[in-house]
């Protein structure tokens, strides 16, 4: 039991950990570029946003390969 627990935790631990540096690096720059260019603001916050939900889509994963851990 305590085994699985530890795996369980490791899989989450892990998994997020690439997506939560990703989406902060993409929030750094999204903000570094929309504060050099101000009119771009628009045009910088779709892909900003869509990279973000992809970079979350992996954290996801690894939360249900978590709870598939038997």
């Amino acid at each position: 039991m305590e085994l699985t627990m530890l795996a369980k935790a490791l899989a989450i631990g892990l998994g997020s950990f690439g997506p939560a540096l990703a989406i902060g690096l993409i929030g750094s720059k999204a903000m570094e570029s929309i504060g050099r260019n101000p009119e771009s603001a628009g045009k910088i916050f779709t892909p900003m946003l869509l990279t973000a939900a992809f970079a979350e889509a992996v954290a996801i994963y690894a939360f249900v390969i978590a709870f598939s851990i038997k």
